[in-house]
């Protein structure tokens, strides 16, 4: 009976000679097309030979016509696990899972123009010669940091590696047990340090630790005095850490050099906005740390990097570093990082230029006027299919960045009494451009601090499809 049923199943070129499977040959290619179908013959006929299986009345035409819908249907979810475009309606604004920071028009536009093309990466234009790769970047940082010396990797935690690899190979490093922190991905400071080549010392307490933990565990093999920003977490209460410019003094005065990993990197000054202080780069140079890192693609706004700025003599020695040349920052990311940082340095317009900054400063105020616009938008489209209710919301930064911080934010409640609020998410996920969003309650919430004006049209149109599709 098993035998009778495993000769119905197609070949591999019968399927493949199919209308609706040369459809997709044409979009994805042959190869694609053919590796998916032998996947799926292959697991029909292991179902078919497992004792799980009972349809023994399945007709040769019937077994043709499952093969072909499962072929559509991987090669339809295997487009899901590409980069694509994604509308972003959690209110998270840095949102990891989604690439964080999204980059400023001029840094999109700068990337199309030099990417597709041949440019001077790595090529003095003055001299004919051979270039270096950081020169734009670094001036463009020293201009806007005061730093003196400056180098980009390609992200952070590679950044603190390559310091204490540096500087501190075979030696100590001391760093407070409150900031030994986990920046995601199960990577942790302590694991950082120990891969780097050095020796991690912990001085203080969870909640407490002075500038005399720090003195009292310094020897003749202490080579570092590491501050960790506290960036994706914050302890309340009964608590005392060490400043900056105590690790500076303290490490001045023992001739240790003093390293802070700094982490979002944010350059302007969130009071200007009525956020809470969150120390600048600026800040940090000014108070005479010998090196700074941080992150490009938090509330910087710009891509995935790793920002080294600092003392000239500990900069140059990490440059050289055979270990740099494995962590080096690519040729895109390097465009985009150029652009944002002109956009910093020429000052005109921050706040609108830079996506990040606009959505963080958005006042609730701006967000409901927004989300009148979409509301409409989607009552044209659909008229009273749904209800649609504005409330307000608090939205997180995320992305490590201001811990326990939320801004004030509307959002739009949707609800419908046939498709229950689960099956929504689910479908505005399968959307041509996936629509994410939270559900509360009975509804979906999206959020408009995080979605942009052009996405309105995409939203109302993906409403328009499940409503009538149900």
């Amino acid at each position: 009976m098993v035998n009778d049923i495993l000769r119905k199943i197609p070949s591999t070129n019968e399927i493949l000679e199919d209308h609706k499977i040369l459809e997709l040959v044409q979009q994805k290619g042959k190869i694609i097309i053919k590796d998916i179908i032998i996947k799926v013959t292959n697991n029909y006929r292991n179902k078919i030979i497992s004792t799980s299986y009972h349809r023994q009345s399945d007709s040769k035409e019937d077994i043709y016509n499952f093969i072909i819908d499962e072929v559509i249907k991987y090669a339809n979810s295997s487009e899901k696990k590409r980069l694509n475009r994604v509308i972003n309606g959690t209110g998270i604004i840095l949102h990891t899972n989604m690439g964080r920071a999204p980059l400023p028009k001029r840094a999109v536009d700068k990337i199309n123009d030099v990417a597709s093309s041949y440019c001077n990466l790595e090529y003095d234009l003055t001299t004919g010669k051979r270039g270096s790769r950081y020169d734009s970047v670094e001036e463009l940082l020293i201009k806007l940091t005061g730093a003196e010396s400056a180098l980009v990797v390609n992200n952070n935690a590679a950044a603190v590696f390559l310091c204490i690899n540096t500087l501190a190979l075979d030696k100590e490093v001391i760093v407070a047990r409150s900031e030994q922190v986990e920046i995601g991905g199960s990577f942790r400071i302590p694991e950082i340090i120990e891969r780097s080549g050095a020796k991690m010392v912990e001085v203080g307490t969870t909640n407490k630790t002075y500038t005399r933990d720090y003195e009292n565990a310094i020897t003749e093999d202490t080579r570092i005095l590491l501050k960790v920003h506290k960036s994706n977490y914050r302890i309340e209460g009964f608590t005392h850490e060490v400043s900056g410019e105590e690790l500076v003094n303290l490490g001045n005065e023992k001739e240790i050099i003093s390293v802070e990993d700094l982490g979002s990197g944010v350059l302007l000054d969130l009071q200007n906005f009525n956020l809470p202080y969150e120390p600048t780069v600026m800040d940090q140079v000014k108070k005479g740390l010998d090196i700074i890192t941080f992150s490009g693609d938090k509330l910087l706004g710009g891509p995935q990097a790793g920002i080294i700025v600092g003392k000239k003599e500990f900069v140059e020695k990490i440059k050289v570093n055979p270990l740099t040349r494995m962590v080096r920052i690519d040729k895109m990311s390097l465009i985009a990082l150029q652009e944002v940082l002109s956009i910093y340095v020429e000052n005109k317009n921050v706040k609108e230029k830079i996506p990040i900054i606009d959505m963080l400063t958005k006042t609730s105020r701006t967000l409901s006027e927004e989300a009148n616009i979409l509301k409409e938008m989607m009552e044209e489209k659909i008229g009273n299919k749904i209800d649609v209710d504005i409330i307000e919301e608090n939205n997180p930064v995320g992305g490590g960045s201001l811990p326990g911080i939320t801004v004030k934010g509307v959002a739009l409640y949707i609800r419908n009494s046939k498709i229950g609020a689960n099956v929504l998410q689910s479908r505005l996920r399968d959307n041509t451009i996936p629509i994410i969003c939270k559900i509360k309650n009975d509804g979906i919430i999206l959020s408009m601090r995080t979605i942009k004006k052009d996405d309105y049209k995409h939203i109302a149109d993906a409403f328009k499809n499940i409503i009538y599709e149900k």
